[in-house]
């Protein structure tokens, strides 16, 4: 049986999931795995088979193991085929490995890795995907490694909305503009909620979350990107755990200065003085405005839960934390509500509905309650707080967490998976057959 691996390598993570090609349907899904803290090990490992003929379904229970040898993305590609290799499957059958690319430049489709590409690719630091991709290229060598790209989703951007507003023959030269992120699941929550629906995906109009450890919004008419939150890198646009989002660029300058605060009508400002700056390099600033900044920095914690925990304590008896994990929590609220304001008047009131996704959109009630409470002024349907919080209870893909009761624009959970959406579209590519 021809077999598709989807591969999705975070920073510090791997995802993998294993699908079975099927004629006219969606690719079957045999097991997925995962492995974490590959930075700060010891890294935990998790494997589950789902449907794998001959082998018996893990699916059901805690199956994470801490594994020493993984020391990086390679060993942790290498663990996982050792694992597979166990169950009743040819690895000669996997015909193609899916690789998820954060940024793929002037790639709008996904490509098979040759040298040439991997040297493309390898340009526009995809560090963590490239490494994996080394790896499946010696453990698999005869399966296709094809990169999928997040940016590939948001190439029908408008000019204007492509562009900043600097020298255009500089921006061109340097490919210096908006190319946008999140793409794959972008791809699938629109192809998930229009089925939803009932509508054509070309007639679908949605503001759509993906609320994560990184975290954009998008604007989707038609079925295709037209505005997104995220820029030339993932850092711009929403906070994230240890991202700082939006913020004058200036700041960094002044964030990193050495300089002592000079005292001006009672208050307290930095120093220009030139004696006093320091030289910020530019790798410098993305490291510090990337890893240091987000959630964390605010509320000492990369953990989005905690945040809501302390700052919405659940008991009489607690004490709500009104300052650093409250300042967390209605910080990125404040800026989502931007967004979607923003997004709103773009497709001219003419939404569908607004699509909650990623760790933090399907999973914390609290930031859907307080940004559907926000939003109901344009019209959304006013979230069921009932149906709101028994998410997790739901099947299927997309909930509705809306009034059912309500006419108007729907407010809705999906949850996303980048690795089928890869294998999805490796499926409809005949060539890749």
């Amino acid at each position: 049986m021809p077999l598709i691996l989807a591969v999705n390598a975070g920073s510090s993570s791997l995802k993998i999931s294993l699908f079975q090609r099927q004629a006219n349907d969606l690719p079957r899904l045999l097991l997925t795995s995962s492995t974490s803290s590959i930075s700060s090990p010891p890294a935990k490992f998790n494997f589950e088979v789902i449907d794998v003929p001959g082998s018996e379904s893990t699916s059901s229970g805690n199956k994470e193991s801490v594994e020493e040898g993984i020391r990086d993305h390679e060993s942790a590609f290498e663990h996982f085929v050792q694992r597979l290799s166990r169950l009743n499957l040819e690895l000669s059958q996997i015909r193609n490995v899916c690789h998820r690319v954060v940024h793929g430049g002037n790639y709008l489709e996904p490509v098979a890795i040759t040298e040439q590409t991997y040297h493309h690719i390898e340009r526009l630091h995809n560090g963590a995907a490239l490494r994996v991709i080394h790896a499946a290229m010696a453990v698999l060598p005869n399966s296709r490694s094809t990169a999928f790209f997040d940016t590939a989703f948001h190439k029908h951007l408008p000019p204007h909305v492509v562009a900043y507003a600097i020298d255009q023959n500089v921006a061109r030269k340097r490919g210096l503009r908006k190319y946008g992120f999140h793409g794959l699941s972008y791809a699938f929550i629109t192809r998930s909620v229009a089925q939803y629906l009932g509508e054509d995906p070309s007639q679908l109009n949605i503001i759509a979350l993906h609320i994560g450890s990184g975290a954009s919004a998008c604007a989707i008419r038609g079925g295709k990107s037209i505005d997104t939150s995220m820029g030339l890198t993932p850092l711009s646009g929403l906070p994230g755990a240890t991202r700082a989002g939006d913020i004058d660029p200036s700041l960094i300058f002044h964030y990193t200065s050495q300089a002592s605060l000079d005292v001006e009508n009672g208050g307290r400002i930095l120093s220009h003085k030139g004696e006093a700056a320091r030289e910020v390099h530019i790798s410098d600033a993305e490291r510090i405005l990337n890893t240091e900044m987000g959630w964390k920095a605010l509320a000492g914690t990369t953990d989005f839960g905690e945040i809501v925990r302390k700052a919405f304590p659940r008991s009489v008896s607690e004490k709500p934390d009104d300052n650093e994990h409250a300042l967390a929590f209605n910080l990125l609220l404040d800026r989502i509500l931007h967004f979607v304001g923003a997004y709103h008047l773009v497709l001219q009131g003419h939404v569908h509905a607004l699509v909650f996704a990623g760790g933090v959109g399907e999973h914390s009630v609290e930031l859907r309650s307080k940004v559907g409470e926000a939003v109901s002024c344009l019209g959304f349907a006013a979230v069921d707080e009932r149906a709101n919080e028994g998410v997790e209870e739901k099947k299927g893909v997309v909930v509705d967490i809306g009034n059912t009761g309500q006419c108007g624009k729907r407010v809705l959970v999906c949850r996303t998976d980048e690795q089928g959406e890869m294998a999805r579209e490796c499926s409809t590519i005949e060539d890749f057959w």
